[in-house]
């Protein structure tokens, strides 16, 4: 399976106190084979320096423009640019376990088309995380490790937006980033369940999930 591409698409804005420790999360994958296509959402900070400066030292990295504005048009550039059989997303502000693509790729090869590949997730923050954020959290790994995310879809979004993977056949026939809808997470959740995208059960914490004012 290393040999498979992944593209991780990243849309930031104004996240340039986080966007760093994201990028070296990434570098540092026991997997090496991906690509990141990272868009530029018109930020006014410097995060488009510090990750161009990533960029710069590694090809795997591409970094664009938003030519539209907002997260979903940044997702569509994204993945007009990827070439990956793998996708999936990442958060600028986030932190991936550095196992986490060998094992959604491992689970991926195991289980097959048809798949989503998920893992656990855990908020963090500097000023504590609030009790709401914890009850959905748990709410949302529990469900995760049964599989059964789409029992419970009709009260919140079932798959963490930053911690999935698909293969791209799968991903395209699901209409990708095509839709116009918010919240795009929960709508792109509520496509992978009419195609009958089956969710793969992990029981591993795969990311850290920021929380911030």
């Amino acid at each position: 399976m290393q040999n498979q591409l992944i593209s991780i698409l990243i849309p930031f804005k104004n996240t340039s106190a986080f966007i760093a420790e994201c990028i070296e999360s990434i570098i540092n994958q026991t997997y090496t084979n991906w690509e990141v296509i990272i868009v530029n959402d018109h930020s006014t900070d410097n995060s488009y320096a510090i990750v161009e400066s990533f960029a710069k030292k590694d090809q795997r990295f591409q970094l664009y423009n938003n030519t539209g504005n907002g997260i979903i048009d940044a997702l569509k550039l994204a993945y007009s640019k990827s070439k990956g059989v793998l996708i999936t997303r990442m958060d600028s502000d986030d932190i991936m376990v550095s196992d986490k693509l060998e094992t959604m790729c491992n689970d991926l090869k195991t289980h097959g088309k048809g798949h989503v590949a998920l893992g656990l997730v855990k908020y963090f923050s500097k000023a504590g995380i609030s009790d709401g954020y914890n009850k959905y959290q748990s709410w949302l790994n529990r469900l995760t490790k049964q599989g059964a995310n789409y029992t419970e879809i009709y009260k919140e979004c079932v798959i963490a937006s930053p911690c999935w993977m698909v293969y791209r056949a799968d991903f395209e026939n699901c209409g990708a980033f095509n839709s116009e809808l918010y919240p795009e997470d929960y709508d792109l959740v509520f496509r992978f369940y009419k195609h009958d995208l089956k969710c793969i059960p992990s029981a591993k914490l795969l990311h850290h999930w920021r929380d911030y004012s």
